[in-house]
């Protein structure tokens, strides 16, 4: 604040407007409200004023229209890192069932869901097979589990397995955990369940991460009877690279690897990072599998289990359970939750046209994970066995040359290098932004300060402190000072005695007003001849 400028600034109020201008820090107010007559200068500093305060609030309003769009941009960096944890790798064999599985209560139960059989076809299936016909006599079973089908008729991995390596060390089947997913009966390596530790790697390149030899095991395929969306006509296995975190959906996104090849997968991992409403539209929220039609009694029911990270296709498969569930009552073997798995005939009516209408209309609205990691990757390929190995590997695998060439792949995935990209959504424009934004602004254009807004509002402190309080005060202060003059003057004292005359019957003469101008009795002004002409003579008062 700035010092006072002579006596006649300090005899004014704090709630005087020049003194305000005069002590502002803010520019200009001193030149349009200092002392004088209007003139032609003062009227140019008045515009200029004028002016720069409202350049300066447009530029506020500019600032926080744009702060209030919420915009975002996205930073992509690569960090080193000494060790990584390697993905989770799923592979599903193409073939969902073995032929030499199946039996004719199979048949009569899913033959029409799953295959597309009429019941007058089982017996030449069956041929087909290279199984005999069902016996005389045969009665089917009172139910029937499509998850104990799957199960059983399934490929197991320790068939299809014919070697293991992660990191050039030995593995084996018991490092794998089954998973059934829409393609059947899969297995996960490196899943992480059960709190198993993961497994990490320390280097890049090939040789150190995952390197395994399968059996696709062709003569166990279900021989092509008709024609539908579920037939499959290639040959070799499914394998899907995710987080540990993300359920597989290996039908929509593996990668296909075909025997007679050895298949390269070089990854690179991803952490991608967004933003949550309203600058992005992540969620972080799980969404529960189970479709309850009524909420469930808390006080009845058991605590809820927690539910499993967010993530993107997590949200799609809880979606289509609840959806599966609400149209048919029952859920998918792949899908989870507690519904019970659809029996067969709701598989072929209900469960698979419930299933194929979602993915058309695109009906599961589900955000991007707020943080999430996905692996990058970059497939070669190579002809397997070579002539002069075919003859090895013959012996080796104990199987023909034909066979392997016809049945056999191999399939290392490993990392390009240890170090990982992060993709980080960011806000584009920060709430200290916005202020430093509005601090230049209003030092450029008015020369104002965080301080002179608090001088601002100290001065309308003081004007209503002056003005309204001020007014209310005085108004009382006058009334309780004028009761106070009538009732204690000593000649309306005396009188008052004289007369017996209670006080709020004395008369009001405008003679007696002068009275509370001095301090000192003046009877010259006040005698009892002028008492006689303001109150007319009783008989019931002698003087």
């Amino acid at each position: 604040m700035k010092p006072t400028s002579g006596p006649e600034e300090a005899r004014r109020p704090a709630s005087d407007i020049r003194v305000f201008a005069s002590n502002c820090s803010m520019h200009g107010l001193g030149h349009v409200f200092g002392p004088g007559s209007l003139s032609l200068r003062r009227g140019m500093w008045a515009a200029a004023v004028v002016l720069s305060v409202a350049t300066f609030l447009y530029q506020v309003a500019e600032r926080v229209r744009y702060y209030r769009e919420f915009h975002h941009q996205t930073a992509l960096d690569e960090r080193e890192s000494h060790r990584l944890i390697f993905p989770a790798v799923t592979l599903c064999n193409i073939n969902p069932l073995r032929r030499s599985r199946l039996t004719p209560n199979d048949l009569h139960w899913a033959g029409s869901a799953l295959l597309g059989l009429d019941p007058a076809e089982h017996a030449a299936f069956l041929r087909a097979l290279g199984r005999p016909p069902a016996p005389s006599g045969f009665m089917p079973s009172p139910t029937f589990d499509m998850a104990q089908l799957y199960a059983r008729a399934g490929h197991s991995l320790d068939d299809m397995l014919l070697d293991c390596r992660f990191r050039g060390q030995p593995c084996g089947p018991e490092n794998f955990t089954t998973i059934f997913t829409r393609m059947g009966k899969c297995y996960t390596f490196n899943s992480g369940a059960d709190g198993a530790e993961l497994l990490t790697t320390t280097r890049g390149g090939m040789g150190n991460g995952l390197d395994i030899m399968l059996d696709v095991q062709q003569e166990e395929y279900l021989p092509v009877w008709r024609d539908n969306e579920e037939t499959p006509f290639e040959v070799g296995i499914r394998v899907q690279i995710h987080s540990q975190e993300e359920p597989p959906i290996i039908d929509q996104l593996g990668l296909g690897v075909s025997p007679g090849y050895q298949t390269f997968v070089s990854c690179q991992q991803q952490q991608l990072s967004f933003l949550p409403p309203p600058w992005g539209d992540c969620s972080s929220a799980s969404l529960n599998p189970n479709y309850e039609p009524e909420p469930s009694d808390p006080l009845g029911s058991p605590s809820p289990s927690p539910s499993p990270p967010y993530t993107l296709m997590g949200c799609r498969l809880a979606c289509e359970t609840r959806y599966v569930a609400r149209k048919c009552g029952c859920r998918m073997v792949y899908m989870p939750g507690d519904v019970p798995v659809c029996s067969p005939q709701q598989y072929k009516n209900c469960a698979h046209p419930a299933i194929d209408a979602m993915l058309r209309k695109d009906s599961c609205a589900c955000p991007n994970p707020c943080a999430s990691t996905r692996y990058a990757k970059e497939l070669s390929m190579v002809r397997i066995p070579s002539r002069a190995a075919a003859r090895f590997l013959a012996r080796k695998l104990n199987r023909s040359e034909a066979y392997i060439a016809e049945n056999v792949l191999a399939l290392d995935i490993f990392f390009e290098a240890i170090n990982y990209e992060t993709v980080e959504q960011k806000k584009a424009y920060e709430m200290s932004e916005l202020l430093g934004d509005i601090g230049g602004q209003m030092g450029l254009f008015i020369g104002a300060s965080l301080l002179t807004i608090l001088e601002i509002l100290d001065y309308l402190c003081e004007v209503f402190r002056d003005k309204v309080l001020g007014y209310f005060w005085n108004r009382q202060h006058s009334q309780r000072h004028s009761s106070t003059n009538l009732t204690s003057h000593p000649s309306l004292c005396r009188h008052q005695d004289s007369l017996r005359l209670p006080p709020h019957l004395l008369p009001c003469h405008t003679a007696l007003d002068l009275l509370s101008v001095s301090s000192e009795p003046r009877p010259d002004i006040l005698d009892m001849p002028s008492l006689h002409v303001a109150f007319p003579s009783s008989p019931q008062i002698k003087s």
